[in-house]
């Protein structure tokens, strides 16, 4: 089978392939004449110049002539992972040897080519950089400058940007390329990026980075209800970019909107940033109107106290409540109890709209009120947790491909801008663009939706952030406020959850009534099924399935995954759709329905719970070691746990 293909650097002509694992010639680059695995035997040659590749040297040939380096030709080069020295010889990397049938390859025509002249065969400098990006060097190939040292690592030698550009979007001139790296502020976005290719206006001392020159004169964003004008600087008006938070540099490229009385302004990174904007460019474009408030209003007004809202069949009458909350009434949007207090009140869940732009997607959001059967359709992908309440979704989501994705309308009731209860120093605001932060909280990094502090390191993801700083709990009749941890407090006082019953570490977050001097972990009272409405059912699989089941008898179930206690407000039913046999043995008994205490139970392998039910209980180190090493070995689960768990923990 022979293919085609344009080779890096070699765009002359085009490359064909074959498979074979002998090179009669050798590698043009490398000058092996086996392929270093049998599994790679892949020959790339050209019909017309008659070289001949490894796949892969075909994209590193011996000597190149590049934009960033144009006085010197640079020569490939082998760097010794171990000693850092670096040599133009490149060594046999273990090559495969030719089958014993094999023949010896015809060598007659090899004068009809010929290697690349290289000078020196062995350096003892080490090199370790790009001259260019300043990065490690990645992996052991580089391209080397003989006269100047001059170092550039495949990815940078992969980029040939041109040396001029005619008619630039960003300029009224042409622009030269820069052979240097732009260590000054470029004037279309303002940043210092001395690593990517940058171009210069001598003429009018205009400098600007290769991605900034042509960037779209009008776009849209979901953080702004107007489109916004790209302008090369602004009049002395001090603001600050609404998508960052921080200030904004007049003397620089800027979005802004041009609508009188709107001062929105933005940074050109942040503003056509790809979390941020949806890469349609509107400049020809002709501006739509505003939305119609019948296309937005989720319910219609039908007098008399009624409304008829899309996401039900029924009527609606509006019912008021003397303020006593019935923890056992949980709305179908936000699946919170009714009169619960939570982080934000911007949305009243009847109101939520049926269209929506948000800080949190770059594209309109429409609310979806259906619900959902499957679990792999249930987690929100801004705050993973899993809910069976509303979700605001894309228009081609799931349709046009991709992983479905959704938002909880929990999540876009937060304000984009807004004081943290345990951030009182500063606001914060919503990010979409992944930092290098790490959650006060969890200490996670914050590489997705997150909130930050525009002015210090503060951060929280998402789930973080959302957890609501009170709520209502069905064993406490005043609500409980979110405590952000006693500094300082460890050791001195000693706090025990009142539904664990196990020891609480003050210096994190926990739920507090000071009135009846409650704590309660933040996981016991807001775990992982928080937002999961009893009476759902929904599938894991092509066979098992699961229902919610509210926990309200005085005695509690055995979770049939970890053997503990189920104590939270609600627990798991699982079984088998597709058998009616009877298919769990549960308390010694045949049964076609087990109970599971939480989704973590309920997702996890029978074994692993088990193994993390037994720890929790006291199990040695080394009897859990047996227990791994049986089921592993293929042993039926009652065998295992019968031979490594005492009698006492069974």
């Amino acid at each position: 089978m022979k293919l085609t293909r344009d080779a890096f650097f070699l765009t002359h002509h085009n490359l064909s392939m074959d498979c074979n694992f002998v090179i009669p010639l050798g590698c043009s680059t490398c000058g092996g004449k086996y392929t270093m695995r049998e599994q790679d035997n892949v020959l790339i040659y050209c019909t017309t110049c008659g070289v001949e590749f490894h796949n892969g040297c075909d994209e590193r040939p011996r000597r190149i002539t590049h934009p960033y380096h144009l006085q010197h030709p640079l020569t490939l080069f082998y760097r010794d992972p171990e000693t850092g020295t670096i040599s133009n010889i490149i060594p046999d990397a273990n090559p495969c040897k030719p089958h014993i049938n094999d023949q010896e390859p015809d060598t007659s025509d090899q004068g009809k080519y010929k290697f690349f002249d290289i000078v020196p065969t062995k350096s003892d400098i080490i090199f370790d950089k790009c001259t260019w990006c300043g990065k490690d060097f990645e992996g052991v190939w580089f391209y080397r400058c003989l006269i100047c040292s001059f170092c550039l690592d495949l990815p940078c030698a992969k980029s040939l940007p041109p040396l001029t550009i005619t008619n630039p979007k960003g300029h009224h001139h042409s622009l030269i390329f820069l052979p240097r790296p732009l260590l000054v502020q470029c004037d279309a976005c303002g940043l210092v990026n001395g690593p990517e290719p940058s171009y210069a206006c001598f003429q009018c001392s205009y400098m600007a980075h290769q991605s900034c020159i042509d960037l779209p004169r009008v776009i849209k964003i979901t953080r702004h209800p107007h489109r916004l004008n790209y302008i090369p600087y602004r009049s002395p008006l001090s603001s600050l970019c609404r998508v960052c938070y921080k200030k904004v540099d007049v003397k620089y490229g800027q979005y802004s909107c041009d609508r009188e009385g709107c001062v929105y302004v933005a940074h050109s990174r942040c503003a056509t940033h790809d979390t941020v904007w949806d890469k349609k460019e509107l400049e020809w474009e002709p501006e739509e109107s505003g939305d119609d408030e019948k296309d937005i209003a989720p319910f219609k007004n039908l007098g008399d106290g009624f409304i008829k809202h899309f996401g039900h069949d029924h009527p609606l009458k509006l019912k008021k409540h003397n303020g006593v909350v019935d923890t056992e009434k949980l709305c179908e949007a936000s699946m919170t109890a009714r009169n619960a207090i939570t982080l934000s009140t911007r949305y009243v869940p009847v109101y939520v709209p049926k269209k929506l732009d948000h800080a949190l997607n770059n594209q309109t959001l429409f609310l979806d009120p259906s619900p959902q059967n499957e679990y792999s359709y249930m987690t929100c992908h801004v705050c993973s947790r899993v809910t069976t309440g509303f979700r605001y979704i894309r228009h081609n989501y799931p349709t046009q491909g991709g992983p479905y994705s959704f938002i909880d309308v929990r999540c876009v009731s937060v304000p984009e801008y807004f004081t943290h209860k345990s951030h009182g120093d500063h606001l914060v605001f919503i990010s979409t663009i992944s930092s290098n932060k790490d959650c006060k909280r969890c200490k996670n990094t914050c590489s997705g939706s997150h909130v930050e502090c525009p002015e210090c390191e503060f951060a929280l993801c998402y789930a973080c952030a959302t957890i609501p700083h009170e709520l209502h709990y069905k064993y406490d009749k005043h609500p409980l406020t979110l405590c952000y941890g006693e500094k300082g407090s460890a050791g001195s006082d000693i706090y025990w959850c009142e539904v664990c019953e196990k020891l609480l570490d003050t210096t994190e977050w926990f739920y507090t009534c000071n009135q009846c001097c409650t704590t309660v972990h933040l996981q016991c009272v807001f775990g992982s099924s928080f937002l999961m409405k009893p009476g759902s059912k929904f599938s894991l699989n092509t066979r098992r399935s699961a229902e919610v089941i509210r926990n309200s008898s005085n005695s509690r179930q055995l979770c049939y995954r970890c053997g503990n206690l189920c104590t939270a407000s609600i627990y798991y039913e699982g079984y088998d759709r597709f058998y009616k046999g009877l298919l769990f043995t549960y308390k010694n008994r045949d049964v076609s329905r087990v109970p599971i205490c939480s989704l973590h139970c309920l997702t996890v392998k029978k074994c692993d719970a088990i193994i993390a039910g037994y720890a929790q209980l006291g199990l040695d180190e080394e009897a859990l070691q047996v227990f791994q090493k049986l089921k592993s070995e293929g042993m039926s689960l009652n065998y295992v746990v019968n031979a490594s768990v005492p009698t006492a923990l069974r």
